[in-house]
């Protein structure tokens, strides 16, 4: 009985050290995915102009959608959105007040991150597109070169 016991807590913890893995495996997989998805469309916004990079992030169905991730854009002079897929309502208001459901300014720490570090990673709560629920998410924000812009996209931790 002894010897089936110490089986057992073996099995239980590998399994658990296995999906502990997996997670984190598949988070480092969702870093590089945004990461590089967030990269093309500051490529997009130096090349084709700002104007044309908020044109096609804020387009439900344009080419920075990518099953559940999605690109979004803010100004640098003035905390507020440029260009939202599934959020159009935000975009152009004053965002300087706003919080997640856990006291997050999250639109400023996106234009702090652009303005002092260039590009980096931030966390908040935001719902899914089409929830009402706000869900935790990791996002990575960059400032675009030669532009007075950021450009983000993130993924949710569950």
């Amino acid at each position: 009985m002894k010897h089936t016991c110490g089986i057992v807590t073996t099995v239980l913890a590998l399994t658990m050290a296995i999906i502990v893995l997996t997670a984190g495996i598949a988070m480092a997989d969702n870093s590089a995915e945004v990461r590089a998805l967030v990269e093309k469309g500051v490529v997009m916004a130096v090349v084709e102009g700002e104007a044309a990079a908020i044109k096609a992030i804020g387009d439900p169905k344009g080419p920075f959608i990518k099953g559940n991730f999605y690109l979004f854009s803010g100004p640098l002079d003035k905390i507020a959105m440029s260009a939202h897929p599934y959020k159009p309502k935000l975009v152009g208001k004053d965002l300087s007040t706003f919080r997640d459901n856990h006291d997050n300014f999250l639109f400023f720490e996106f234009m702090r991150i652009a303005l002092t570090e260039g590009a980096g990673w931030t966390e908040y709560w935001w719902p899914k597109p089409g929830a009402a629920k706000a869900s935790h998410k990791k996002t990575y924000v960059m400032k675009v070169p030669g532009k007075d812009m950021y450009i983000g996209g993130g993924f949710y931790t569950e």
